[in-house]
């Protein structure tokens, strides 16, 4: 079998409830730039939001089908609980006086393998954090709200939440390729890759409390990345070699998709670097139209008389149907 690879992390795809609510916040408030407004392809009534840095590099994009009307979820068990974002180690006092001034309740979480945490929540009460990272080569957006120093540069260490971590952690070392780097206080960190902000992922064992219920608020599902469609298909048959049922690729416009449960639950994709966002968009234009695949460009004066209005909250412009 050819080389295959997990580098990191691609994507996590999250439920939120009014996208403008969504955009004002993502956008508005933590600096991240809309690369892409299109639908939930399964569900072309409803938007399907992406972030991420300038150009939604794989590592920073962050994504949300966006439900108006959506009760709230419940985290727990069998889940992504927490969404952690990487900032750098200068940006902590900024970021706490910026939230708190723009009324978000955060507190200083303890340390967490030497990093300093910062928790809060988005509108939708999905659990997030800033942790800052001592070595971070990435840059993030510098030309929104949030200047280009403290800006958030794309996801850190998320935390999954299972109630047996045995399983999960075999999945993640013996077929995956993670490699178990530190504990702490029933948490286990794991690396891809380089093993940076962004390669990292924290395992902790729930064995009581509620199971998750997938609504506003709480995580769809996250995705690793992989370069190309050659080591996307050698992944496929390696999961399915060990027994994981794992589907199709799906082809989501902007990367090829492959998914499956881990054994703890958690919804896990292996998403493509390429193509990227910019096949449908100048860069300098990202997330400025509503856009559509192929297979639904026919439909597109219902999809977008069915879409509520948004506006990036810079402007105050609306985006273009």
């Amino acid at each position: 079998m050819g080389e295959k690879t997990l580098p990191g992390i691609h994507h996590i795809t999250a439920i939120a409830g009014d996208p403008q609510q969504n955009i004002d916040f993502y956008v508005g408030l933590l600096g991240l730039r809309l690369v892409k407004q299109t639908v939930n392809f399964d569900d072309p009534a409803s938007y399907h939001l992406y972030y991420g840095d300038d150009l939604g590099r794989p590592g920073t994009i962050m994504t949300f089908f966006a439900w108006p009307g959506a009760p709230r979820g419940r985290v727990g068990a069998g889940q992504v609980g927490v969404t952690a974002l990487s900032i750098p180690a200068t940006a902590f006092d900024y970021w706490r006086e910026r939230l708190a001034s723009h009324g978000i309740a955060v507190e200083e979480a303890p340390a967490r393998f030497g990093d300093r945490v910062l928790s809060f929540g988005d509108p939708d009460g999905m659990p997030l954090e800033l942790i800052a990272a001592a070595t971070d080569g990435r840059t993030g957006w510098a030309s929104g709200p949030v200047p280009s120093e403290p800006a958030i540069r794309g996801f850190h260490a998320p935390t999954l939440y299972v109630r047996d971590a045995a399983p999960s952690e075999r999945l993640l070392t013996e077929v995956m390729g993670f490699r178990s780097l530190a504990a702490e206080g029933g948490r286990v960190r794991f690396a891809a890759g380089a093993g940076a902000p962004g390669d990292l992922v924290d395992l902790v064992t729930r064995p009581g409390g509620p199971s998750a219920w997938q609504a506003a608020g709480t995580v769809h599902h996250i995705a690793w990345r992989t370069p190309d469609d050659a080591q996307q298909l050698a992944w496929q048959t390696e999961l399915a070699r060990w027994g994981i049922g794992v589907t199709e690729v799906r082809d989501r416009q902007y990367f090829h998709s492959i998914y499956y449960r881990e054994p703890g639950g958690i919804l896990y994709e292996i998403a493509t670097d390429q193509p990227g966002f910019a096949i449908d968009e100048e860069p300098a234009e990202l997330g400025t139209h509503l856009k559509l695949p192929p297979w639904l460009e026919s439909r597109r004066p219902q999809i977008a008389s069915a879409l509520p209005p948004i506006h990036l909250p810079a402007t105050g412009q609306e985006v273009a149907p």
